[in-house]
């Protein structure tokens, strides 16, 4: 990811631990992910679950899902942050800093 916006300039990472906020995204919407495919496997498969082949599913959504996410949720962490900030401090804005 690029230190700054080529767009607005907008420094993405303003603090240490700046990024938590997309961690948490990213848990919330790999956890939810996971949860909705194991609900629906079982489910489908109830009253005979075949148990391998449902960890054959949901072991590699809960490794690879937080790695194919995690520049998703910085995204959306940046614009959730943005339009909080916008809200609060208005000398933050876009337009202004252009």
């Amino acid at each position: 990811m690029v230190p700054d916006c080529p767009q607005c300039a907008l420094h993405f990472e303003r603090e240490n631990g700046y990024f938590t906020g997309a961690l948490a995204i990213n848990i919330m919407a790999t956890g939810g992910l996971f949860t909705i495919v194991f609900i629906a496997l079982l489910a489908a498969t109830i009253p005979e679950i075949p148990v391998v082949p449902i960890l054959a599913v949901v072991i590699p959504i809960a490794l690879l899902g937080p790695i194919l996410c995690y520049p998703f949720s910085k995204t959306v962490w940046v614009a959730v942050d943005r339009a909080y900030l916008q809200r609060l401090d208005p000398s933050e804005r876009f337009d202004e800093r252009i």
